[in-house]
């Protein structure tokens, strides 16, 4: 017996909209690495190619993301050689918990090593009437 099988929408279809998901495919995740230290949290995120004007820092709740966007060179003699990849940006997404002032982040970059240092929050704390330290909320 012969059986027909008619196309249907593909199963992984994705419900955003073809301009979201053009930014992200643009897009590639960087080396990083994190340390923490007695009193921040220390990210080194690897993007060469990128200078300052190029680093965008955004927060939102604990999730902490950097876009860092190379500068494009056209050739002259330009040709595809497969180059795109190697000329994306770089976009990192990292949840990073709500222990942090990102207030009082800094960043400094420096031959395309991007420093960022976040500093813990504080728990402020009082003594009670015995001497001890009990957390205030």
């Amino acid at each position: 017996m012969h059986t027909i099988i008619h196309p249907l929408k593909p199963a992984n279809r994705s419900t955003r909209s073809p301009n979201a998901t053009a930014t992200t495919v643009a897009a590639r995740k960087p080396h990083y690495d994190c340390r923490e230290q007695g009193d921040a949290l220390k990210v080194v995120v690897y993007v060469p190619g990128v200078d300052a004007s190029g680093v965008e820092i955004t927060t939102r709740g604990p999730d902490l993301t950097v876009t860092a966007r190379k500068t494009h060179f056209v050739r002259v003699n330009w040709q595809a050689l497969h180059l795109e990849g190697a000329q994306r940006d770089y976009q990192l997404r990292l949840r990073l918990g709500r222990g942090l002032d990102y207030e009082a982040l800094q960043a400094e970059i420096r031959d395309g090593v991007l420093t960022l240092t976040l500093p813990k929050k504080q728990a402020d704390t009082a003594t009670d009437g015995h001497g001890r330290l009990e957390k205030v909320a």
